[in-house]
């Protein structure tokens, strides 16, 4: 922001309501209606920031993410900026080849720090599940060291791969098959991550490549 002389506005990020809101939600799956809940809460403080200090459009950059559901992060925006007359919300495709390389060029120029999950600490929750079944380690929080792979954005070609549609396709659909037989019971998750730690063995073992997520 300083570089390009915008000024940075923290809106008090309220957690206490985050955990009130998200209550109920707390197995559910990425992409579900905890995402939707969280998007919502974000936009609607973004809007209201954006009416009351003269603003006439809000985006955000959960949007450009293949991690995220565009339509999902869209909808929120969409809601959020209905509230207000003369409000909009800007919307685009940033999920392209071309976009999603165009990002992380960006992000390696300016040495952008890479956290490794989305922030919510139920994805922390699970995404640590899913790396210790998959034999992959934790993730690290803050630091100049990683969980898994570089901490700051450096090379824009091995981060965009990291984020290639393939790779996401697959991440979703384990995790919609662990959501579909285990759902709010803490046991049956564990046995169906259980599958996931299997696969990756055997794929030692016999030379079978049985995923591409490395995340």
């Amino acid at each position: 922001c300083e570089d390009l002389g915008i000024e940075f506005v923290d809106c008090d990020y309220d957690s206490e309501n985050w955990y009130s809101r998200m209550k109920g939600m707390e197995f559910d799956p990425e992409r579900g209606k905890r995402c939707t809940a969280c998007f919502d809460m974000r936009m609607e403080r973004a809007a209201l920031y954006a009416h009351e200090h003269g603003y006439h459009a809000i985006a955000t950059t959960n949007a450009t993410s293949r991690w995220k559901d565009a339509k999902q992060v869209d909808d929120s925006g969409y809601r959020a900026a209905a509230r207000y007359d003369g409000l909009q919300y800007w919307c685009q495709d940033w999920q392209t080849d071309e976009m999603t390389l165009r990002k992380y060029e960006i992000s390696a120029k300016e040495r952008f720090y890479k956290q490794e999950y989305c922030g919510c600490s139920y994805s922390l929750r699970d995404s640590n599940d899913w790396r210790k079944a998959n034999g992959i380690p934790n993730i690290k929080i803050g630091g100049d060291v990683a969980g898994l792979g570089d901490r700051y954005f450096s090379n824009p070609l091995v981060d965009a791969a990291e984020e290639s549609q393939d790779v996401v396709d697959e991440f979703f659909e384990q995790a919609n098959e662990i959501a579909a037989v285990s759902g709010n019971d803490v046991v049956k998750r564990k046995e169906a991550i259980q599958v996931y730690k299997d696969r990756r063995k055997n794929e030692k073992d016999d030379g079978v490549v049985n995923g591409l997520n490395n995340w």
